[in-house]
């Protein structure tokens, strides 16, 4: 997860050609050089810039003032690789901290957690099964000439025959083939469950 929070200089542009690294909430109308350079490098780069996403009064994006009082710049950015961009869920300027600078405090509330995708999950990824009953010698061979006999098949496969439909029937055979020999609840009803798990 790249996180980058900088003083860039950079004035970004709310325009849709930067779309969709930068949002529609920037403080301006017009890109200074440091601004292209900075779309140009968060865009090669795989990262948003999210400073410019959240919507918020003008005195809450401008993080720099001038000694005037008169000129307003929204030049620190927020930057978050594109991936994890939700894990940013606002980002703002604090006004009433004293930093002793001409700069305003950017804070950036974020959400630290890894989203999972969903994934298909097959039936047989749901069993579990006693690794350790393969150290007993009746059961290894058993094992053995079950997983032998599946793969015999491929063997005999010719051109012409589905290759796929063989396969899957192999891969039936030796799910079977362990349930019979190695299934975990099987052995917790034996009288010589150890008690431990793979």
């Amino acid at each position: 997860m790249k996180k980058l929070l900088e003083d860039f200089n950079a004035k970004v542009e709310r325009d849709n050609i930067f779309k969709p690294t930068i949002g529609q909430e920037s403080l301006h109308q017009d890109s200074n050089d440091n601004g292209v350079r900075l779309v140009t490098f968060a865009t090669s780069q795989n990262l948003v810039v999210k400073s410019t996403m959240f919507p918020h009064r003008n005195i809450h994006k401008y993080t720099w003032n001038s000694l005037d009082g008169k000129t307003h710049n929204q030049i620190d950015h927020v930057l978050e690789d594109r991936m994890w961009h939700s894990s940013v869920l606002d980002v703002r300027i604090c006004r009433g901290a004293e930093c002793d600078t001409d700069h305003y405090l950017v804070i950036a509330k974020v959400r630290e957690r890894s989203s999972v995708g969903k994934q298909a999950v097959q039936s047989f990824d749901r069993h579990r099964f006693h690794l350790r009953k393969l150290n007993e010698p009746e059961v290894r061979e058993q094992y053995h000439m079950e997983i032998t006999k599946s793969f015999a098949a491929l063997e005999k496969l010719n051109i012409d025959e589905d290759v796929y439909r063989t396969w899957e029937n192999i891969k039936e055979n030796i799910q079977t083939s362990a349930k019979g020999s190695l299934d975990l609840h099987e052995l917790k009803q034996n009288k010589h469950w150890f008690g431990e798990e793979c």
